[in-house]
This record gives C-alpha cells, structure tokens and sequence, in this order.
C-alpha cells in the first residue's frame, strides 16, 4: 500500500507541475490568460488550479483508472478530456478564462487526453520502480 500511496504523490506532483509549466508558457505565448486568479500580483497564472485542483484530480483520476478495463480507461480519457474543454468554455462566461482567436477548445481536447495519458503511464511504470 505504501509503493502505490508515492506513486499517486508522485503523479499529482508530476500533474501539478506539468499544468503550471504549460499555464505558464501559453499564457506567455499569450495564447490564453486568467483574469480572475489568486495573487494576480504575484502569479499569471491560476495558481490555485495547478497547485490544488490538478493534483487532487490526478489521484481521483488515478484511483478511477485503476478499477476500469482497458476500454473503460479510454472512455474515461476521452470523456475527461471533453469535459475539460467544456468546463474551460463555461468558464470563459464568468470571466475565469479567456484566449485569443487563435485558440480552439479542441487543443484542449486533445491537450488533456495526451495529459491524462501520460499521467496514467507515469502512474503504472512508477508502481513498477518502486
């Protein structure tokens, strides 16, 4: 029980770190910006996502994954993946979001699957290491 509770810490902080590292970087690319966020004086990005929603994602995300078959683990990329984008459209309309008009929610799709791959397979090899 031990080995899997460092892989999940290890997961959410690769998550963590991985979110923040790209916020930063498209925000500034000026791709996308957070005009509501925590410490706007202090950080660009939402730091409240990166360092607190992200990382207790990733081990609910984590614990869901390892209860379904493989099939069901696609879906669940594929659905996550799709929600994230529609969660980031609505919350464009209460001002917590906003991109230029070279954005697509559809980079979002795809981002977050490729997210979400990479951090279940992180999770699995992790489990083997150690």
């Amino acid at each position: 029980m031990r080995a899997s509770r460092r892989a999940y810490v290890a997961s959410a902080l690769l998550a963590s770190w991985t979110g923040t590292y790209l916020d930063l970087y498209f925000v500034g690319k000026g791709l996308y910006a957070f005009p509501k966020r925590p410490f706007p004086s202090v950080f660009s990005i939402d730091i409240f996502f990166t360092a607190v929603v992200l990382p207790l994602g990733t081990v609910f995300f984590l614990a869901l994954m390892e209860r379904l078959s493989r099939l069901g683990r696609m879906g669940l990329i594929a659905a996550l993946s799709a929600l994230a984008a529609a969660l980031e459209a609505k919350a464009e309309t209460y001002g917590l979001f906003t991109h230029t008009a070279e954005w697509s929610h559809w980079y979002s799709v795809a981002g977050y699957g490729l997210f979400l791959s990479i951090i279940w397979e992180f999770y699995r090899r992790f489990q083997t290491v150690d």
